[in-house]
């Protein structure tokens, strides 16, 4: 049975009784005020603002112009929050209070969440910086790169990868080369952690786990794990040992060795980068067998096609 079919023979709990058109939905929030009473609700400092306050913030004197921008917003991006003083005719509190008003729904917050990161509205490119580590083909220095919302970190004298993933252009402001590249090393652990668990990062739909046995990624390994969301088809690949990274006996194993992983970008760690300590062991059913290296010792993690921990195991080297 394909990955399709067996996605669509599952019985999905969502019930759409009051859905959009997605081109309507882009509409909606195409409008300068409408974007404007977004915004003005992600920086006010309560969670529930009132009518008053937010035309006053969106800077509106027509109360009925503004109420109509409001309500096309209401109950898609924002919702009304009842209170003991509404104001039928004006679309809120008659004289301002808190006790009721309009709060973010999670589809408003996702628009000026989008417009903050810069996904819509940016398009910045960096010239190649240097980053921590050497590669592991060569023993050459690493640079990261960043263009199209992708960083990527590359040796720069062999040219081999050791990751390429999506960075929204949000992560650039207000930070340090250096920081940078310490952003994009927590955003790629926690991308593919969700990934692995099944759950993708950009639309919290099933994310089905594939291991390939060819070089057409952006690392050129041979065995390689690719992560595809069958929902929006978000997609994500990776080596086998980055899957090991959080995994509580690598995480000790390193620590009694005076290491911690936290403070190790992956691309330093030729396991996560490089397929060179990663073997099939088995084939029916699929095993995988993960070497990690340290002060003279070995941790061998093997693991199944889901990328589970079936069992590790520390020898002298």
């Amino acid at each position: 049975m394909s990955k399709t079919d067996a996605s669509s023979e599952r019985e999905s709990p969502l019930e759409c009784t009051d859905c959009l058109d997605p081109a309507d939905a882009f509409a909606l929030v195409g409008n300068e005020t409408r974007l404007s009473i977004l915004e003005a609700l992600w920086a006010a400092d309560e969670e529930v603002v009132a009518f008053s306050e937010l035309r006053r913030e969106v800077g509106m004197r027509d109360s009925a112009q503004f109420n109509y921008h409001l309500q096309q917003l209401t109950d898609h991006f924002v919702t009304r929050v009842e209170g003991s003083a509404a104001d039928e005719e004006s679309g809120g509190s008659s004289d301002g209070r808190s006790d009721g008003g309009y709060a973010f729904r999670h589809a408003g917050e996702k628009i000026v969440r989008s417009v903050i990161a810069g996904s819509i509205t940016e398009d910045p490119s960096i010239e190649p910086f240097p980053v921590e580590g050497s590669c592991y083909a060569c023993g050459g220095s690493l640079a990261a790169s960043y263009e199209d919302e992708q960083l990527a970190i590359d040796c720069t004298d062999c040219g081999h990868g050791h990751g390429e993933y999506a960075f929204p252009p949000g992560g650039l402001n207000d930070r340090t080369r250096e920081e940078v590249a310490a952003a994009f090393d927590q955003r790629v652990r926690h991308l593919h952690c969700l990934a692995a668990d099944g759950v993708c990062p950009e639309c919290n739909g099933r994310m089905e786990t594939t291991v390939v046995e060819d070089g057409h990624c952006c690392l050129g390994v041979g065995i390689r794990v690719d992560h595809e969301c069958a929902q929006c088809e978000h997609t994500l690949c990776s080596a086998v040992g980055l899957r090991l990274l959080d995994h509580a006996e690598v995480v000790s194993f390193h620590r009694e060795r005076g290491v911690s992983l936290d403070e190790r970008p992956y691309w330093t760690l030729p396991w996560c980068v490089s397929d060179e300590y990663t073997r099939i062991t088995a084939r029916d059913p699929l095993r995988l067998e993960v070497r990690i290296p340290l002060a003279g010792d070995e941790l061998r993690a093997t693991l199944d096609e889901e990328l589970t921990v079936l069992e590790t195991r520390v020898d002298d080297v």
